[in-house]
């Protein structure tokens, strides 16, 4: 990235804004930690449970088109820097929350952070050219490692403070507060980055009746809310299936979370240099392996053999389920940036408009899929099945997307849809 060609606010607003995006990232995803103790306190059951953690991220998908129109129309630095604040006092109040339904509710508010997404993408974005953009929302979407940060600090944070989960929110409430500031000392504006004012709402949404922004938007609803609701289950999902204690758990399932949000850099170089199309179609791909593999169930069975009855176990250990979470990680966030890929190439003049509703999916998926996980497990018994649920929405999506390009493929006179092509 030749700084020569950059303007000289562009290093420190990636740099300003990808720290903030972080600790809003960690902030969204505190209930896969703090839910934990909150389960047994509420006696919640695995769809409860499901509802509670993915409540924030509901709020964070919701606000995605609002926000991102607002930062196309106002600029990303005002806009980003008033939800940070808008934020603070509802993560203060969880630590004062007792019934099930006051969680709920300020969860709502906490989850607006989750937002920043599609404030700090166009933003960061347009301080870039377009050869090297792929690379810096890549680097801005590493923030996503907010989610590990959370699964490092939120339990040593309750071990110090002697099993007292209340402890999380005031100390994120306090962070969230501070970073804000950062954030507005170190970031810059730019008036030709902003919407003319000539163009209203009904121009900026034009462009979802493009059949290509419902695309992305499938394609991000795998590869990142795929991440989101792992980010939030795999903590629970180690103490059950591995009887793993609270502080392990979480240090295992960030073997997931942080490559899974740092390796989005990687991600976007990878999509800048092959095309967004083919990088996007492999990492669907390894998923489908992946998530083929982790669909097992715990197994033990017996046959009959010349010998006799003979007993049988066929289940992954830990250390192979963590290794191909891992992969699963990397993957999601090469995908992650391979989709915001394509939006920047085929919306440059949109990109905010259009991420935020590519966000919105995406986050929906990250809503959704908890639930459901708890629902699977209440009505089966059956853990994997969250990996079963995830094993079908990549084999959709490997169906769509090649359907779907299979058809423009044959037009080629059409160079911005060649573009697309392998």
């Amino acid at each position: 990235m030749a700084s020569e060609h950059l303007p000289r606010q562009a290093v420190p607003v990636l740099v300003s804004s990808t720290f903030a995006f972080t600790i809003c990232f960690a902030v969204w995803m505190m209930f896969a930690v703090i839910g934990i103790p909150l389960k047994t306190q509420l006696g919640l059951s695995e769809t409860e449970f499901g509802l509670l953690a993915a409540m924030p991220v509901l709020t964070g998908s919701l606000v995605r088109v609002p926000l991102g129109l607002w930062t196309d129309r106002y600029g990303g630095r005002v806009v980003l820097f008033l939800l940070m604040l808008a934020t603070v006092p509802a993560i203060w109040l969880m630590s004062y929350a007792t019934a099930y339904w006051h969680f709920l509710v300020l969860a709502l508010f906490v989850g607006l952070a989750g937002g920043a997404f599609s404030v700090g993408t166009p933003y960061v974005a347009r301080w870039f050219p377009r050869q090297r953009q792929g690379l810096a929302m890549g680097v801005f979407g590493a923030g996503n490692s907010g989610s590990a940060l959370t699964k490092f600090v939120a339990p040593a944070l309750i071990v110090v403070a002697g099993g007292a989960w209340t402890i999380v929110p005031q100390v994120y409430a306090v962070a969230m507060l501070v970073t804000a500031v950062l954030f507005w000392l170190g970031s810059a504006s730019d008036p030709a980055h902003r919407v003319p004012a000539t163009v209203g709402l009904r121009d900026q949404l034009a462009m979802l009746r493009d059949p290509r922004v419902w695309r992305y938007c499938q394609y991000y609803s795998v590869v990142f809310g795929g991440y989101v609701a792992l980010a939030l289950w795999m903590t629970k999902y180690y103490i059950g299936e591995y009887g793993f204690d609270m502080k392990r758990a979480a240090l295992l399932a960030a073997c997931f979370s942080l490559p899974g949000g740092v390796l989005r850099a990687v991600g976007g170089w990878i999509a800048d240099r092959y095309g967004a199309y083919k990088t996007t179609w492999w990492v669907m791909w390894v998923c489908w392996v992946c998530f083929f593999l982790l669909s097992y169930p715990q197994t033990d069975f017996a046959i009959l053999t010349v010998g006799g009855p003979r007993s049988f176990h066929i289940g992954l250990n830990p250390a192979l389920f963590t290794l191909l979470l891992f992969v699963v990680g990397v993957a999601t966030a090469i995908g992650k940036a391979s989709v915001f890929k394509f939006i920047a190439e085929d919306f440059p003049q949109q990109i905010g408009a259009v991420s935020g509703m590519v966000g919105l999916a995406g986050g929906l998926g990250g809503f959704l899929l908890p639930v459901l996980f708890g629902f699977a497990l209440d009505l089966t018994g059956i853990r994997s099945s969250a990996f079963m649920l995830l094993y079908g929405t990549v084999c959709v999506s490997l169906v769509w997307m090649h359907f779907s390009f299979r058809g423009e493929r044959v037009v080629p006179a059409q160079p911005e849809l060649a573009r697309t092509t392998p």
